[in-house]
């Protein structure tokens, strides 16, 4: 009874997604705070655990949670099955892109990782125009491609305080937003997109924490773990605030709202992490990086309007 009361509260047809009002915006800037902490949170214990360690553990935590909440809401194993092509493709593009995240991270500060990754609603839009119908650009967004395309080649132009391991670093921010792009045109064009947000959010997880665990663990990064209080304190808040609680509410939201408005805000996230990266990592700032920054986002806002 409860499996066929969930099934009958899946759907919501387009039509009835609302606009953005007060509550909707609120949310969404306490989602873009959050995501903004994610590299600082990331990057502020790797001595201690590794990005990738931390990535694995706080997927595997998450993806515990998300599942006994999406059974305790009536999804059961049927669910699962039914969406699994489409499952597998989110969840190892959500894998490719922590991964990407964690690698540059070990390379690249975590004010860059943050503008970098945010590049992903371009390569979704370019995905989306080509695959999906009634998703292509007018002249205007073609105009916002070019200009976050320009903007990505002046920021990651060398400077004096950075070297060729901050410009790898970038790029695999790059692939990182590319491969989240990725998981956003799989849902848009799958089954996936009125599937309830608890499915696509314990595909995301299981995958990405039965990909890079054996990673760790085979890498020797996961023994050489030190879990001291920061660390435990960072990993349990990338755990519970991050990947369950605000992810959980990007999909909820996605559900109820407009994409096009609620993709607008989630641009802010980028530069709270440059902001954090700044104040609590003492990264430096180099004016290639704001001009190319600021020029990535004058696209990107292009694109999303």
């Amino acid at each position: 009874m409860n499996h066929q009361r969930a099934a009958s509260k899946v759907p919501i047809a387009i039509s009835q997604r609302q606009s953005v009002d007060t509550t909707a915006a609120s949310l969404m800037l306490l989602f873009c705070l959050i995501l903004g902490f994610q590299q600082v949170a990331i990057k502020g214990v790797a001595e201690d655990i590794s990005p990738i360690v931390q990535v694995a553990l706080r997927s595997a935590i998450a993806g515990c949670l998300v599942a006994l909440l999406a059974y305790w809401r009536g999804l059961r194993w049927v669910d699962v099955r039914h969406h699994w092509a489409p499952g597998m493709l989110v969840g190892l593009g959500f894998a490719a892109e922590f991964a990407f995240v964690a690698w540059g991270l070990t390379y690249t500060l975590a004010s860059h990782m943050s503008v970098f990754l945010y590049t992903a609603p371009i390569f979704a839009a370019l995905g989306l125009h080509l695959w999906v119908p009634g998703e292509q650009l007018s002249l205007r967004q073609w105009w916002g491609v070019g200009l976050a395309f320009a903007g990505m080649v002046i920021a990651m132009a060398p400077g004096g305080a950075y070297d060729i391991d901050i410009l790898i670093g970038d790029a695999l921010g790059l692939l990182a937003g590319l491969s989240w792009a990725a998981t956003t045109v799989v849902i848009r064009k799958t089954s996936l997109s009125e599937a309830p947000a608890e499915l696509t959010l314990s595909y995301q997880l299981s995958v990405t924490a039965l990909v890079l665990l054996p990673v760790a663990v085979i890498s020797g990064q996961f023994m050489s773990a030190q879990f001291v209080p920061m660390a435990v304190a960072s990993l349990s808040f990338q755990a519970v605030i991050i990947s369950f609680g605000a992810l959980l509410l990007w999909f909820t939201l996605l559900r109820r709202y407009r994409a096009s408005q609620l993709g607008v805000f989630s641009f802010l996230a980028p530069l709270f992490g440059v902001l954090f990266g700044t104040l609590l990592l003492n990264e430096p700032l180099s004016i290639n990086f704001l001009i190319g920054g600021g020029v990535i986002l004058l696209g990107i806002v292009l694109v999303t309007r």
